[in-house]
């Protein structure tokens, strides 16, 4: 499975390049079936998840052309619908969760869709509610074989409707655009999820000729069209990983700056770091980190403890919270961590506190760290990454321990970090992939 070796306790300095995002990229692949003509993707990740789902829609049909690195033109002129009926399909789509937005395009285009019952992080439940009840909403009927956890969708016409998501899924919004624009009639789509990958999704959608009203708001206005055309799009950087280069530079006291981060994009993750005392600086579109001895956390304006929760955009993300939670063990001060959307993500804590961590964890949903302010550094260990997130999280705890850490299980993190350990070598980290 993959093993990194990491001597910790070296400060970093240099330069590093944030990669396209995955959340963003896995969207936009799908879009690709949405259109007989050619869409060029850009600066797309060279990971695991990515890799997948390129994989699988070349299976599909789909003519696939590499530009240079991370720039592919797809062509779905020919889309094999049997395919997707296939014990490969079922085995490839299982194993990944971002093969569930190929539902949206291939009912708006085909009429038909099927999907095995796609796996992913073991984070807690994440219903596919949203996706169903909106596709059901645009007249889709569903059939799901328990035996063989297998959907089949029929949605021979697809007319617009006014719905009401009830969470603001961020790849369930997605798959429902993606049915919506090509559906009769207008669609409007309340409590609609607003993230800038969302937002870039809808932009390309309109690029290919798609007409939606309120990109960026929690409320879209859709008016069917009856086909789209190719397009190009770039993909934006990747959010979580500038969150995680800047708790990476705080936590082991390094001077780092990060490229072309795409600021206005960023929301509010700078702000929620200068609640741990954190402090960037913007230069053009570059962020630099300076080197942190000592990082201090705030309290709420009447003293009480300070609570870093996740809530949807322009909330905080819940992909940055273990992240925040790392980071916070060598801070000054208390943070109540409180992750509401996931059940299981903050079991990692265990492993932290095997390296010295002062952390409480409360429930499933909270978890209070104490910092040490650096007083006590965290002590090397041999950990398996249980998640992308977590997984990096404890890499980040990894590179400030004392001593040398064992990370096992690091295909997780493969899965969404393109060639990790060549760029912290490249800004002096300690690391080696056995």
């Amino acid at each position: 499975m993959g093993t990194f070796k990491i001597t910790g306790g070296k400060k970093l300095h240099g330069t590093i390049t944030p990669q396209g995002a995955k959340n963003e990229t896995l969207q936009i692949l799908c879009a690709v079936l949405l259109t007989s003509e050619e869409v060029r993707i850009t600066n797309i990740p060279d990971i695991v998840d990515v890799n997948k789902l390129i994989d699988l829609i070349g299976d599909m049909g789909v003519a696939l052309k590499k530009n240079g690195p991370g720039d592919y033109t797809f062509k779905a002129e020919q889309v094999d619908l049997d395919f997707l009926t296939t014990a490969t399909f079922k085995e490839k789509g299982a194993s990944l969760r971002g093969s569930v937005m190929i539902i949206g395009p291939l009912l708006a285009r085909f009429g038909k869709a099927f999907m095995p019952k796609p796996g992913g992080d073991k984070i807690g439940r994440r219903r596919l509610d949203t996706h169903f009840l909106g596709f059901q909403k645009l007249g889709a009927k569903f059939n799901y074989d328990s035996k063989d956890n297998f959907y089949s969708i029929d949605a021979s016409e697809l007319k617009g409707a006014y719905m009401l998501l009830d969470e603001a899924s961020v790849t369930g919004t997605a798959n429902v655009v993606m049915a919506a624009v090509m559906a009769k009639g207008k669609t409007t789509i309340y409590n609609a999820a607003c993230e800038p990958y969302l937002q870039q999704l809808c932009k390309m959608l309109v690029r290919m000729g798609a007409k939606i009203d309120g990109i960026g708001s929690n409320m879209l206005h859709i008016q069917g069209v009856t086909e789209l055309g190719g397009t190009s799009h770039r993909i934006l950087p990747d959010m979580i990983e500038i969150g995680s280069w800047i708790g990476l530079a705080a936590m082991t006291g390094s001077e780092i700056t990060i490229k072309d981060v795409s600021y206005p994009n960023l929301g509010i993750i700078p702000t929620v770091f200068r609640k741990l005392g954190i402090h960037t600086e913007l230069r053009g579109d570059d962020l630099f980190v300076p080197a942190h001895d000592h990082y201090e956390i705030e309290s709420f304006i009447d003293g009480s403890i300070m609570t870093i929760s996740d809530a949807p955009w322009p909330g905080f993300t819940p992909d940055l919270l273990s992240i925040i939670l790392v980071t916070a063990t060598q801070a000054r001060g208390s943070v109540l961590i409180h992750q509401k959307m996931f059940e299981s993500r903050l079991f990692f804590t265990d492993k932290l506190i095997d390296m010295g961590a002062q952390i409480i964890l409360c429930d499933p949903h909270r978890a209070t760290v104490i910092g040490l302010d650096k007083q006590s550094p965290l002590r090397a260990t041999t950990m398996t990454s249980p998640d992308i997130r977590a997984g990096v999280s404890l890499l980040i705890a990894a590179l400030s321990a004392e001593g040398t850490s064992t990370i096992h299980n690091i295909n997780q993190i493969d899965r969404g970090y393109e060639n990790i350990d060549g760029r912290l070598q490249a800004i002096g980290a300690d690391i080696i992939r056995l």
